[in-house]
């Protein structure tokens, strides 16, 4: 594979992957649903249309219906009238008209066939359409209770880890605080032991000499005074 191919594989990967995040499922069957809609609607016009040029069609033959009965008349009212030139006028135009209304009566048929094929189209259609539309809500509600799930477990799954965070950092503080412990202890020990000097004591070491001397003279008079006290 060519170098550019690969860019070209990996660009469509990329833009697949960004469309992804930007579609919303909810969307999509909304408007899904308004194309079928579309067609539905323009099926009933259709049924419509149809049933306007049936209706004229035959509006059209009850004119020339009426247009028949009236040149039959006219016949019968030359025959009277021995007329039979007139009569047989009359019967021409008649025919002409009679041989239109068979044209007519041929194309109201035919409109009539259509207008029940687009009704019942109509009704299927319908019927898909309301089916898609309850099965539309149904996903969508699905997906909206999904996508708040996905929020919630997103939501707990970071507080998780905050608090794990936290759990480190706690931790880490309880360990420096037992050392911090452990050095002051040590340290106190070393002074104690005179391994350190605690500079944080007034007088140098010929004063805590004398203080330490003082202190056992101290006992030993506390000593002497209690054995006299007692007869010893």
């Amino acid at each position: 594979m060519s170098l550019f191919n690969r860019m070209e594989t990996v660009l469509k990967a990329k833009m697949n992957k960004i469309v992804n995040r930007m579609e919303d499922p909810r969307e999509t069957l909304d408007y899904s649903y308004e194309k079928q809609l579309e067609m539905l609607q323009g099926v009933k016009r259709g049924v419509a249309d149809v049933a306007t040029s049936k209706k004229r069609l035959q509006l059209q033959r009850s004119k020339l219906m009426q247009s028949i009965d009236k040149l039959a008349g006219q016949a019968r009212d030359a025959i009277k009238s021995d007329r039979e030139d007139l009569a047989r006028l009359a019967l021409e135009r008649k025919g002409a008209l009679d041989i239109q209304v068979q044209g007519l009566d041929q194309q109201i048929a035919e409109l009539g066939k259509e207008q029940d094929k687009l009704v019942a189209a109509e009704k299927r259609l319908s019927t898909k359409v309301e089916v898609f539309r309850t099965k539309k809500e149904t996903i969508k509600a699905q997906y909206t209770a999904a996508e708040a799930q996905v929020n919630i477990s997103e939501s707990v799954s970071g507080i998780s880890e905050e608090m794990a965070d936290v759990g480190l950092a706690v931790e880490r503080a309880e360990n420096k605080t037992e050392d911090m412990k452990a050095r002051a202890s040590a340290l106190d020990e070393l002074i104690d032991a005179g391994t350190l000097d605690d500079f944080t004591s007034s007088g140098d070491d010929i004063d805590r000499e004398l203080a330490k001397i003082s202190a056992e003279s101290n006992v030993e008079t506390e000593l002497a005074k209690l054995r006299q006290e007692e007869g010893k």
